[in-house]
């Protein structure tokens, strides 16, 4: 078996977030939620629909980074803002990001940090569109560095997105209306599918205990008797990925890029 870096399990294990979608808009932001998305539409799932970030609908996702000259993107057709925004209130989009706090209801920040709600100690990049999207659609979250300081005690210091906490549902929404699809971090993958949308282990990454999940989370983790090991990336899927990150910026997204089975790297 080829080796993989932590990176590459982690964007494989991401893009089975996608795999069940069908033809919905991807939106993947940063580089592994990027290239997670573009390879799940060119394996699992190639009815998803994917744009250049400007105003095209993509054929082929675009590759990361600066592009030869001699590149031609395969425009498919036209997708100016309004059509994104119908693809956004129809439900019929899925993005992935990385938040800076996730709480126990899957409420998210990606707001401000400590202080107060007037004089907050760090200022981020805002709320943005997320308090809608996080009722209209589905959402995943990816997370570099699995720690209590991202998966906070008690609520997120600002609330940018809408989570399962009855307390701060909008108006005419059920919890119903919430899809946290899927979390992917540095140690494992999990979603909100346990007891009243509690957070649970779904799959751990080669040479992570649940005992680490949980003592990096700082809310319980619901761990199911039967865990299985996250699955190592084909010959394939590393090949795909390569081509889609010519640059290899995936290999600045986690801190010393590790390889993605410790016991093999020791070996």
């Amino acid at each position: 078996m080829t080796d993989y870096t932590l990176a590459e399990l982690c964007i494989v294990a991401a893009s089975e977030a996608f795999t069940d979608d069908g033809e919905v808009l991807a939106t993947g932001i940063g580089v592994i939620p990027r290239l997670a998305a573009s390879l799940a539409m060119k394996t699992t799932n190639t009815d998803l629909m994917m744009t250049d970030s400007e105003a095209f609908m993509l054929a082929e996702p675009n590759p990361l980074g600066k592009r030869g000259a001699d590149f031609e993107q395969a425009n498919e057709s036209w997708m100016g803002f309004s059509r994104i925004f119908d693809n956004v209130w129809s439900g019929k989009r899925h993005a992935m990001l990385g938040p800076t706090q996730i709480d126990r209801f899957g409420q998210t920040n990606t707001s401000a940090l400590g202080g107060s709600y007037e004089q907050p100690k760090v200022m981020m990049l805002g709320a943005r569109g997320f308090p809608g999207n996080s009722i209209s659609h589905p959402n995943s979250f990816f997370v570099p560095d699995h720690n209590s300081r991202v998966f906070v005690e008690g609520e997120c210091d600002f609330v940018s997105s809408v989570g399962y906490n009855p307390e701060r549902l909008p108006k005419g929404h059920s919890l119903d209306d919430i899809d946290i699809r899927r979390v992917i971090t540095n140690l494992c993958v999990m979603d909100f599918g346990g007891p009243d949308h509690q957070i649970r282990l779904l799959s751990l990454h080669p040479g992570v205990t649940a005992e680490q999940v949980q003592e990096s989370t700082g809310y319980a983790v619901i761990v199911p008797e039967s865990v299985a090991v996250t699955a190592a990336p084909t010959e394939e899927q590393l090949a795909i990925i390569a081509a889609l990150d010519p640059h290899n910026q995936r290999a600045y997204q986690i801190r010393d890029n590790p390889p993605g089975d410790p016991s093999r790297a020791a070996g």
